[in-house]
Parts: structure tokens; sequence; C-alpha cells
């Protein structure tokens, strides 16, 4: 079983680029793969291995500035979820496009999971799920209202567009590990709205603190590595990743007519043109060689760069 930790710290590292050596020496020596991202507003990522080493980590990213109560969600992974280990230098952690938005700022209520159920049951609340279309696709809280942003930079936009049907409306939103909530909150304090919330460690808090019997939660969670999909307690979910568009695939539709492994599924078969569809089919020729080899295939897993 692999250890994966699930991270993010809004702090200010003034020169986060001499913070990136350092990191990824820490986590090769301790046989960790993932995504970390650097900022100037902080540290966002996903790594797994080890328990040894995943703590070795955490100890390495404690010792940060700002970082010494950092916090992570844990969950486990029979196979090796991530194909490397990436640290990368990024303008913002969590990419909304909105400059003076984030923590620094009035960001909304923290409500723990155990608190979640209550409040988002009451009758003047508005629940909004801040996350991409694929993500939502496959699993979301009861009554939830999905924005269909394909990317996080498309929801000031949204709300823009749609801000009057919440009128007079107490705003309760939620995403993947907490950190989308952090900027999306702060950006609708921004925008006049007084009482707004957000579930303290995501999706993935609540999964793992709500017992299956009382959950609102319908579905499977998406996540940013090779597992794809988490439900109730962490456990593996049954989805799998089209390694053409990748968006996350239900068991079932692996029998759809337009599934073609590592070329191309129902949500994107008419997407690509036969040139890239060739490069698609080489590439997965590519993985099943390594892996006749006993090797592991350094492509993507996921959706690189993004944590929830």
């Amino acid at each position: 079983m692999f250890t994966v930790a699930a991270l993010y710290r809004f702090t200010r590292f003034e020169n986060p680029e001499i913070l990136r050596a350092p990191l990824l020496e820490a986590c090769t020596a301790a046989g960790v793969c993932g995504t970390l991202l650097l900022a100037r507003e902080g540290i966002n990522g996903t790594i797994a291995g080890p328990r040894a080493g995943v703590d070795a980590v955490l100890g390495h990213i404690r010792c940060l500035p700002g970082c010494a109560d950092l916090r992570w969600t844990e969950s486990v992974a029979r196979e090796r979820p991530f194909g490397r280990m990436k640290v990368r230098l990024k303008r913002e952690i969590v990419t909304m496009g909105q400059p003076h938005v984030g923590p620094g700022a009035s960001v909304g209520r923290y409500v723990e999971p155990r608190d979640w159920n209550a409040l988002v049951r009451a009758p003047d609340i508005a629940l909004i799920d801040t996350r991409n279309a694929y993500e939502v696709a496959i699993g979301t809280f009861e009554g939830a209202i999905d924005p269909g942003t394909q990317s996080f930079r498309d929801f000031p936009a949204w709300w823009a567009a749609n801000r009057e049907r919440f009128h007079n409306r107490r705003i309760a939103m939620f995403c993947t590990g907490g950190i989308r909530c952090e900027k999306s909150t702060s950006f609708l304090r921004g925008q006049g709205v007084e009482e707004v919330f957000h579930l303290k460690g995501g999706i993935l808090g609540y999964l793992d603190q709500v017992p299956e019997a009382e959950s609102l939660w319908r579905g499977a969670c998406f996540v940013f590595d090779g597992r794809v999909s988490v439900e109730h307690g962490l456990r593996e979910g049954p989805h799998v990743l089209c390694h053409a568009c990748r968006r996350p695939l239900a068991p079932g539709d692996l029998a759809r007519p337009d599934y073609e492994e590592g070329v191309r599924c129902h949500k994107c078969a008419g997407e690509y043109s036969p040139p890239r569809r060739a490069r698609f089919r080489e590439r997965h020729r590519q993985v099943r060689l390594a892996k006749a080899r006993g090797a592991r295939h350094l492509g993507r897993s996921g959706r690189p760069g993004k944590t929830g």
C-alpha cells in the first residue's frame, strides 16, 4: 500500500524558486512521487509513497516559512498513483486568475464535516460545487448546483451571470480538498456576499469523517492521481481515466462502442483529428510494451499540476 497525502498551505514565499530544488531532492530521497506546486502564495499538491517517505517529506514542508501547522488529508492506494515526482513553480497554487483574491483577504466561514449536513439542509442555503464539470459528473452532494465550468478560471464569469439567482440566500461551497474554496469564498466576499461557508477539508475530509449511512454525498470523488476516484472512507473508486481526453469513465463506459483503450471514449469520440488519434494509439502501444517489460511508462497520470 502507498500512503497518499493531499495538502495545501497559503503562506508567503518570497523566493519560491529557492525552495524548489531542496524540496524535489527531499522527495526523491524519500522515494516519494506526486506533484507539488510552489508559488509566492504557498504550496499545493499530492504526494504518495511509503509511510516513512511521506512522513519525511511532510516534515520538510513543515519547516518551510509559515508551514509549521500544515494540515493534510491521507488515504491509501494499492498501486503507485504517480509516475514520477514533479515540483513546479507557478503564479498561483490554484489558478483563478483573480490576483487580489485569496486567503489574505476575507474568506468564508469554515464548517467542520460533522456540521456540514445540518448547514446544507437549511432552506435558505444555496449549495455550490466549485469544481469542474468532468469532476461533478461522477459525484457531488445531494442538491448541489453545478456551474458547468471547464476551468476554475471560469467561476468568476459564471457568478457574474448567475448572481441574481442567489439574492438573499446564504452560500455554501465545496471542492475536493478545500483549496479552491479558499479563493471562491474570498471572491464572493469581495462581491458583497456576506454569508459564505466553506467545507473544511473539502470532500476528502467529509468522505473520511462522515459515516456513509449519514452521508449526503452521491457518487465518487475525482482525484488528481492514478486512482482517478475515491468513495466513502477514501477507498479507491471504480473509475478509470480516458488517456485521450483525461476524463473519468465508469466501468460501464468501457463497453461502449466508441471506447478504445488509450485512444478515445464516448466523451471525446468527435474531438480529435486522425493524426492525434494515431499519436494516442502509439503512446498506448508504448505503455503496453513498458508493462510487458515490468517497467512503468512515465506518461501523464491524472490531470498533472492540479489538486483540488
